[in-house]
């Protein structure tokens, strides 16, 4: 579920004469040699040296932009004048993302905020307290309500992160209880599924009993879950033999069910590939909370949910959990 609480925040509109930022990065384990900066109406793309060293001057109207590595995304906020330098390291993208010079304080707050919420949704998927899980949610946000009346920090910003964090807050609060219901079904029997395979006839959860089962739930139309494709064929082949299977249920609509059978053909999709019965609206869908995608969930050989909200395949901790549970 990373970043399901990440607000995508645009840049507004500036109505003054504007001095250039200054924007440098140096980025380790990089996922590809360009990294993008963009808003609703704006995008910039800058290129690495061999070092993975990145560095440009340009115009903005002051806001909220995206910044997109290729792999993963993070908010971050220009303003005329701005002097930054990021670093980070992409294989631990959030939890290293920092900022130094002129606009520091901003960045560094939106990077520590996101990283606060990240451990909301942890303890969300661990526990059964509600009581507990709202006092946590009031005094994480009220420790940054706190924190952005830093008078270093500039006006516009000040303004805007006040009322999104208040909005924040009602929206933690809204869905707390469904995610500590996702983290509530580990250990328990999965839902069950059987929809048609691309092969050929149906495959149902219950013909996997014996193996670990990986399963990804996506769409031809959703872009971060193309994105996730060459990290999963990878897991695929490095797992090869292994006690476990790989799952690919589309919740394409029927009305593209041809879409979904060329593009599984072309892109030589491996694993077992099916198609739900009801797109958003399949059992199998609604019984795990599913409202995003892609989303990934580990069942044990018994058929019993190991992780309801799995890392993905391009993430580090998958390895880590199936070598563990492989060995």
């Amino acid at each position: 579920m990373k970043k399901i609480f990440l607000f995508v925040l645009f840049a507004t509109a500036g109505v003054f004469a504007q001095d250039k930022v200054k924007f440098a990065a140096q980025i380790q384990n990089r996922n590809s040699d360009s990294l993008t900066i963009l808003s609703e109406t704006f995008q910039k793309v800058m290129v690495s040296d061999k070092k993975g060293n990145f560095k440009d001057a340009f115009d903005v109207e002051p806001g909220f932009y995206q910044i997109y590595d290729g792999s993963e995304v993070a908010t971050i906020y220009l303003k005329e004048g701005f002097d930054l330098k990021m670093t980070l390291d992409a294989k631990k993208f959030d939890e290293t993302i920092s900022f130094k010079g002129k606009g520091e304080k901003e960045n560094n707050f939106i990077a520590k905020k996101f990283m606060a919420v990240e451990k909301l949704e942890e303890m969300f998927l661990t526990t059964t307290d509600s009581v507990a899980v709202a006092k946590a949610i009031d005094e994480t946000m009220a420790k940054f309500q706190g924190l952005i009346a830093d008078k270093e920090i500039t006006e516009e910003f000040r303004t805007h992160m006040t009322k999104q964090i208040e909005k924040q807050t009602k929206f933690l609060h809204q869905s707390s209880g469904q995610i500590m219901q996702i983290g509530a079904m580990r250990g328990k029997p999965s839902p069950a599924f059987t929809y048609e395979n691309h092969k050929g006839g149906t495959t149902s959860l219950a013909d996997l009993k014996g193996k670990y089962v990986y399963i990804d739930v996506w769409a031809t139309w959703c872009a971060p879950c193309r994105e996730e494709i060459p990290y999963l064929q990878q897991v695929e082949h490095d797992y090869k033999g292994k006690k476990i299977e790989f799952v690919s249920i589309s919740i394409d609509t029927k009305k593209d069910y041809e879409k979904w059978k060329k593009m599984v053909a072309e892109k030589s999709l491996g694993g077992i590939q099916l198609v739900a019965d009801k797109d958003w609206k399949s059992d199998f869908v609604r019984a795990y909370h599913i409202d995003g995608i892609p989303r990934f969930i580990l069942v044990d050989p018994q058929g019993n949910v190991v992780n309801a909200d799995a890392p993905r395949p391009s993430d580090e901790e998958l390895r880590k959990q199936l070598d563990k549970l492989l060995k």
